[in-house]
């Protein structure tokens, strides 16, 4: 009962906020819109709950055993969110820049889960950034994040056409852009404060 308490204790708003807005950067549910509608287009209907739910069966799946992996290859949380904040930098240049990599893929002929639920939702970027939040933020804050974002993406895929006729092409551009250089900026905080613990944790050598 006790643990119970600390956990839910641990709730706090900013870093509830700092996490979503991570992985809403980075899932990009407005930028994948024009992707959606080709998919429906080309006759491939996509089951928005079906999509969320696989999501976050990945996204939870591999934020607990992640860990796990990391300690079994021997590297700290620190120096993984370094490497994941570089991740998050190169993401952040290819939606300031309008230049994508990972979804920009040939994908297969499913669209519920593949390529909706992964890549596009649950995609490397994604998934390597939840990870990396382990070492900023606690599991509560990260996993409340991420339950409001796949609840957004429910929306924008169950409400397809209203939500582009709602936005607009301008606005999803500008919104896109926007959430780039949030991103960026919270890649350099990742970066700088792992930093520090990693430097901070190396043995000093003998003069």
């Amino acid at each position: 009962m006790e643990q119970i308490v600390q956990f839910f204790g641990q709730f706090d708003f900013i870093e509830v906020f700092s996490s979503f807005i991570v992985m809403f950067a980075i899932i990009d549910i407005l930028g994948s819109i024009p992707i959606f509608l080709s998919l429906k287009e080309s006759g491939k209907p996509i089951k928005a709950m079906q999509a969320c739910l696989t999501a976050l069966g990945l996204f939870l799946a591999f934020f607990f055993a992640g860990d796990a992996l990391l300690k079994l290859f021997g590297i700290d949380k620190a120096s993984f969110a370094v490497a994941g904040s570089f991740v998050l930098f190169v993401l952040a240049v290819e939606m300031i820049l309008g230049r994508e990599i990972i979804k920009n893929e040939n994908l297969g002929s499913g669209a519920s889960i593949v390529p909706v639920a992964f890549p596009l939702i649950a995609g490397p970027g994604a998934l390597t950034a939840l990870l990396s939040l382990r070492a900023e933020y606690a599991v509560l804050n990260i996993i409340i994040g991420l339950m409001l974002n796949l609840i957004l993406d429910y929306f924008v895929i169950r409400l397809l056409d209203k939500v582009k006729n709602l936005l607009g092409a301008n606005l999803i551009f500008i919104i896109r852009k926007f959430f780039g250089v949030i991103l960026l900026a919270i890649a350099v905080n990742m970066f700088v404060n792992n930093i520090y613990v990693i430097i901070a944790n190396v043995p000093s050598v003998a003069q």
